[in-house]
């Protein structure tokens, strides 16, 4: 299937009619406004059913940022609204096929961790205290992201002693109340 064909049923599916297909095919900053709206659209929706198959003609993209920047919103749009872990880990596990289609690299691997560091975090929001092995196993990103916002004092603790850089465990240090002032250089 072309890029054009494609791209007219993601259009189609998600009932954006004012698009003019040939210019976002042409103009990689439309494509990428237009794989953006597709993507909030289908968050937006209760329906999971066609989210498989978005990520795949977005994967597919001629240019792997454009597809891979929509399949992580995406993938973070689900999650904020996943009711607990299991139901985004199972929601997951259907787009993974189109993931795993990826070459191994970069691309495949970023896309991969994104989806380990949410099912991590809900986890989290979920009431599970991870051990510092697991927290070691997210990204930096992830562990930023829960210094500055979990309300968990053990996770705050574990992050102020083993989070991976200075800056999340001085985050975390002064979230939890216990001091994180910059050590000097």
């Amino acid at each position: 299937m072309t890029l054009r064909a494609e791209l007219a049923g993601l259009l189609v599916n998600a009932g954006l009619s004012d698009v003019d297909v040939d210019e976002a095919v042409a103009d990689e900053q439309l494509r990428s406004s237009v794989y953006r709206r597709v993507v909030l659209t289908a968050a937006g929706s209760a329906n999971r059913a066609g989210d498989r198959a978005i990520v795949g003609v977005l994967l597919r993209d001629p240019i792997a940022m454009k597809g891979r920047t929509a399949v992580v919103l995406l993938v973070d749009s689900i999650a904020r609204k996943a009711g607990d872990p299991a139901e985004f880990r199972r929601w997951a596990a259907g787009i993974l096929p189109e993931i795993d289609r990826l070459a191994a690299g970069k691309d495949r691997d970023f896309l991969l961790a994104r989806v380990r560091d949410w099912s991590f975090r809900l986890s989290i929001e979920d009431g599970k205290v991870p051990s510092p092995d697991e927290l070691a196993g997210v990204t930096d990103w992830m562990q930023r992201t829960l210094a500055e916002t979990t309300a968990s004092r053990p996770v705050l603790a574990l992050l102020a002693g083993s989070g991976r850089t200075e800056k999340i465990r001085n985050i975390a240090k002064n979230r939890a109340g216990t001091g994180g002032a910059a050590r000097p250089r």
